[in-house]
């Protein structure tokens, strides 16, 4: 028998400076039975920074050919490609062809790190490639948030994101391995 995806729900209030982006949105994610809370929760950390209107899960690790977070123009081409972990090379590579902008959020700080070693020269080339980490200590912090029913408040200023529940305050910061246009 087949096991199921853990549903759980995040109310968001997101002021995000800056982009002048204000919003209040209830978001449904569906915890596939081999993803963490970790990685979930990095999910919806990724949401939030390009929250839009238009901005949607997709069926994530079901499908080999679909980002974790997507957004499409009136034309139904891509805009925003959001992946997350340490794909391979031919994977970003062919998102950077299929979508004007592919955004990857690496994690797990020792493979990352070996990861990056291994893949930045392939990647440099990539103009709309933009790779942000984020560390050991602060992905635990953020998963420490994890709840079935979320109330996050998230503000996001200078690159710097304080997401807030009823129990905890953090304040989470990528680093930029690669910026868009290098």
């Amino acid at each position: 028998m087949a096991l199921k995806a853990t549903i759980y729900k995040a109310t968001v209030n997101i002021a995000d400076m800056d982009r002048q982006v204000y919003s209040d949105t209830v978001l449904t994610l569906a915890q596939h039975p081999s993803e963490t809370e970790q990685r979930m929760m990095l999910r919806l950390l990724a949401w939030i920074c390009h929250a839009n209107e238009r901005l949607s899960f997709t069926k994530g690790l079901c499908a080999d050919d679909e980002p974790e977070i997507w957004l499409h123009n009136d034309h139904n081409g891509i805009v925003l490609w959001v992946e997350l972990g340490l794909p391979e090379e031919k994977r970003l590579r062919k998102a950077c062809h299929q979508s004007e902008q592919v955004v990857l959020y690496a994690y797990s700080e020792r493979a990352a790190k070996v990861w990056w070693q291994q893949n930045e020269s392939k990647l440099v080339s990539h103009r709309n490639l933009l790779v942000r980490f984020l560390d050991d200590a602060q992905l635990k912090q953020l998963t420490s948030m994890c709840t079935r029913n979320m109330q996050l408040q998230a503000t996001i200023q200078d690159g710097a994101i304080w997401l807030s529940d009823n129990q905890n305050n953090v304040e989470l910061t990528f680093d930029t391995w690669k910026t868009l246009g290098e």
